[in-house]
């Protein structure tokens, strides 16, 4: 791990320091496959693509939601994988996905990454990760919603993904995604619902 910073550390090698230490998010693999199932996609990449979502789904945002905040939020959410790692919603191997151990070793990561930077930075930063995590405001909602829909239609391009992996069922999906997607985004639920569907017969 990065040590932490002499207090009298620079603005600009806080800076700098934090962006290094955010270029390992690129080394963290997610279960989650590329729509063309040739690899893993890593948690930048996820980020990246979250970040893009938002931006060409923002027509599908409630009332009241910042767009420009909800990109900041899905740039920073997965910056804790880079100590905890990637926590699939669908398995039960080692730390449970939103489980009271998995949300303690976040935090801990949140406060060690996000401490790298400048004080009023570090600050900010944090404040749009908590707000994400606790998805109670309109900008969070949404995000949360985004942060599911992308690995299902990740899955559904690449013919049942993690699905398979995990043998979800219908009823687990609607449960675990399902409900948080239409929770933020009721109109890609309903379009999104119908192409999942297909991969769970009856």
């Amino acid at each position: 791990m990065t040590p932490l910073l002499a207090p009298d550390t620079s603005r600009l090698d806080r800076q700098f320091a934090f962006l290094a230490e955010a270029d390992k998010l690129k080394s963290v693999l997610r279960a989650s496959p590329l729509c063309d199932s040739s690899r893993r996609e890593n948690s930048a990449e996820h980020s990246w693509h979250l970040a893009l979502y938002a931006l060409t789904l923002a027509d599908q945002a409630g009332p009241g939601v910042s767009i420009d905040r909800v990109i900041r939020m899905l740039l920073l959410h997965d910056l804790v994988e880079i100590d905890v790692g990637d926590v699939p919603i669908h398995s039960g191997n080692g730390l449970a996905h939103g489980s009271d151990a998995t949300r303690a070793a976040e935090a801990r990561a949140a406060d060690r990454i996000f401490g790298l930077l400048p004080a009023d930075q570090a600050q900010a930063f944090r404040a749009l990760w908590d707000e994400f995590e606790a998805a109670e405001t309109p900008d969070a909602v949404f995000a949360k919603s985004l942060d599911r829909v992308q690995p299902v239609m990740a899955n559904v391009h690449s013919g049942g993904g993690t699905w398979k992996t995990y043998s979800v069922t219908w009823d687990q999906l609607q449960a675990r995604v399902g409900s948080k997607i239409e929770r933020g985004a009721p109109g890609i639920w309903s379009w999104v619902r119908e192409r999942a569907r297909a991969f769970f017969p009856a």
